[in-house]
């Protein structure tokens, strides 16, 4: 008998294709009524019933009372995150590529992940967040950099409340159309609210697609050459306290 915690109940619930679908529905982060989910699916709302009971049963989703309506969504971003890695072993394991919709290029520049940015633009960002020194690797996992707390308040984002929420600041997450890890975690999910803020992008109804408008992916971009352009500016007045520095030692001399 294998070790440790039987992964087939879980996995059997996630294979099922309704169930599948209503997960993959949620991922886009807005909480859905069973009506809404049954009919993203394709079954009957007998139907969809039964499957929104296994889910619950098994964590993976929950349920909010709202007047008459209940409304469903994922249990948490780890939930999320377990459905983003299977969905990049899902595109992985396709001998040919698949045909896909005229969609399909908007949803892997940049999309929803739960509650952050995922695609080509959050990997991106998450590149040049690590490029910059905002993150460290410390054991396996993330952690900000005294400089990345400088750099979130000051494009806006508040630190002290990301810290303070029930869940993980800042973890990895590994994309599944770039194969490459985007940020998730309060800071993602601060970062995303903050881009729409901006009016710098808009998520696409009915998809989890994140439209970008042209100035707002060349402002958010900027954020990254403005990094640049200190780190230029801090060299620079290195250089000139060091020339100062043997400026005076020479003199002493």
């Amino acid at each position: 008998m294998a070790e440790g915690p039987n992964i087939t109940r879980i996995a059997a619930l996630i294979g099922d294709n309704a169930r599948a679908e209503v997960l993959s529905a949620l991922m886009g982060g807005h909480a859905l009524t069973a009506t809404e989910l049954a009919d993203m699916s394709g079954v009957t709302r007998q139907t969809i019933s039964s499957h929104l009971g296994k889910l619950r049963e098994a964590g993976l989703i929950e349920v909010a009372q709202q007047g008459r309506h209940r409304y469903f969504r994922l249990a948490g971003d780890e939930v999320a995150e377990l459905l983003e890695s299977l969905m990049g072993l899902a595109a992985s394991s396709v001998p040919v590529p698949p045909l896909f919709g005229p969609r399909e290029p908007a949803l892997r520049k940049a999309r929803v992940c739960y509650d952050h940015l995922a695609g080509e633009l959050g990997v991106w960002v998450f590149q040049e967040m690590l490029r910059h020194g905002l993150f460290q690797r410390d054991d396996g996992g993330l952690a900000l950099t005294q400089r990345g707390r400088e750099w979130f308040e000051r494009i806006g984002i508040d630190t002290e409340q990301a810290v303070a929420q029930k869940r993980a600041l800042c973890r990895e997450c590994l994309d599944w159309s770039e194969r490459r890890y985007h940020l998730a975690g309060a800071l993602g999910a601060a970062l995303l609210c903050r881009i729409q803020e901006q009016g710098w992008a808009q998520r696409e109804k009915g998809s989890r697609t994140i439209v970008f408008t042209q100035e707002g992916e060349k402002s958010l971009r900027a954020l990254f050459s403005l990094e640049r352009v200190e780190e230029r500016r801090t060299v620079q007045e290195r250089a000139v306290q060091d020339r100062a520095t043997r400026d005076r030692t020479a003199k002493a001399v």
